[in-house]
């Protein structure tokens, strides 16, 4: 599990770039907001089985939700994690496009679907907590 803001913001970014869900991605996602993610086995993924897994919550194991692809699996995450955080989601439609922008706790994101781009905005938020966060320093040396 890799909470650092870095990996936080690289993760945003892939949610961005992202053309379509990905479950790989969500478990990722999970991962990233401190859950223990158990991954489906390569050998049973499969056109009709694909890749998800499991995630621990307190003492219970949950399936591992779609919260790349679904905006009600990725507004209950943010719900769980951060209840007092606000966020937007609008749709921005041009020329042949359609894209998304998220707002959450006054970070930003973007994706070619409304669950990404909250997704990408959510993991900037937890970045931005987590670098605002004070530092322990060791002590010098004497």
């Amino acid at each position: 599990m890799d909470t650092r803001p870095e990996h936080l913001l690289a993760l945003a970014e892939r949610c961005e770039e992202a053309s379509k869900p990905d479950r790989m991605l969500d478990a990722e996602i999970y991962e990233a907001l401190g859950y223990t993610v158990r991954r489906k086995p390569t050998n049973l993924v499969s056109r009709r089985a694909p890749a998800g897994g499991i995630y621990q919550q307190g003492s219970l194991w949950k399936t591992l939700g779609t919260v790349s692809g679904d905006i009600e699996v990725a507004v209950g995450l943010l719900r769980q994690k951060a209840p007092e955080w606000g966020w937007s989601l609008q749709c921005m439609t041009g020329e042949n496009t359609a894209a998304f922008q998220a707002l959450v706790a006054e970070c930003t994101g973007n994706g070619v679907i409304g669950s990404l781009a909250l997704c990408a905005a959510m993991l900037r938020a937890f970045a931005r907590q987590d670098d605002s966060a004070p530092r322990q320093r060791p002590a010098p040396k004497p």
